[in-house]
């Protein structure tokens, strides 16, 4: 069984960072290319950052350049996001999937962004 759990999320101010982790079982994590998509309150996903299988090639949303990394650990079936210089309008709930894979569901974290 497939298995992608979120967690790092939390209330930061406008500025801060955070660190989101997605623990991942059930496939072989070293095989697929992974991405971090983004649901705001009322508003539909949002793809926010991708990453090739080795983690060499990675890739950003516009409003995420340069403030945002996304890396992975393949060895502990892990991914991250980095997130610096947020902004209330990165607020909403984060989650990973893989990217070329249909059907992924998880809880995802919440991010808020408020001062």
């Amino acid at each position: 069984e497939v298995q992608l759990a979120e967690s790092g999320g939390g209330l930061v101010q406008p500025g801060g960072s955070l660190r989101l982790s997605c623990a991942t079982s059930g496939f072989t994590f070293s095989s697929y290319a992974m991405k971090w998509v983004r649901q705001a309150p009322g508003k539909g996903l949002e793809w926010v950052s991708g990453i090739d299988n080795t983690g060499r090639s990675t890739s950003y949303a516009d409003s995420v350049k340069g403030r945002f990394t996304i890396s992975r650990d393949n060895a502990e079936n892990t991914l991250y996001l980095q997130m610096n210089s947020l902004k209330p309008g990165d607020t909403a709930v984060y989650y990973c999937a893989r990217t070329y894979v249909r059907g992924d569901r998880s809880q995802g974290t919440q991010v808020t962004v408020s001062s």
